[in-house]
């Protein structure tokens, strides 16, 4: 590969950091050709990119974003693929996990990921992302949050006032 191959790279990888809050960095090393494939097919049923990039290039890369990603450098070694998801900082981590359970086998392992900058480092880190809510989901929990009260003050409006009918309509008919 020539250098102008490889800045080529570098330029591409860095755009797509850039542009990605959400990445993962794997391994893969010891998979056969069908499990790759079978990762890689999972991979675009979940809207996820999946590429296998040279440690170098992906160092370089995440050197010329503003964010520090000096912690990786432990993770940078051996064989290693980058997965992007543009919407979902947990679909990567489900999709790691669910491949594991369904191959029966260890070989895929999560090394690192960045999720909106925060980085995540080690194996016992894929729990805590799997754990991780979306901003969409937040967004949801915290309006449910808010119309609750006001559903309650509602329904107990609207009880009262069946309630006060039913007496009078038995008021009245007691009178007759």
């Amino acid at each position: 590969m020539t250098r102008e191959e490889k800045a080529v790279i570098i330029d591409e990888l860095s755009q797509k950091f850039a542009s990605t809050p959400y990445f993962y960095i794997t391994s893969a090393n010891g998979m056969s050709v069908g499990e790759t494939n079978q990762l890689r097919g999972l991979c675009f049923e979940r809207g996820v990119e999946y590429r296998v990039v040279k440690n170098t290039l992906i160092k370089k890369a995440l050197e010329t974003l503003d964010t520090d990603y000096s912690s990786f450098d432990e993770v940078l070694k051996g064989f290693s693929g980058v997965m992007f998801h543009p919407e979902s900082g947990k679909v990567p981590a489900q999709l790691i996990k669910e491949f594991k359970k369904k191959s029966g086998t260890d070989k895929l392992k999560f090394k690192g990921a960045s999720v909106d900058s925060s980085v995540f480092v080690g194996e016992s880190q894929l729990d805590v992302l799997i754990a991780l809510k979306s901003k969409q989901e937040m967004i949801g929990e915290i309006i449910g949050l808010l119309q609750s009260p006001a559903k309650n003050v509602i329904g107990a409006l609207q009880s009262g006032g069946n309630k006060l009918a039913g007496i009078l309509k038995t008021l009245s008919e007691k009178e007759d």
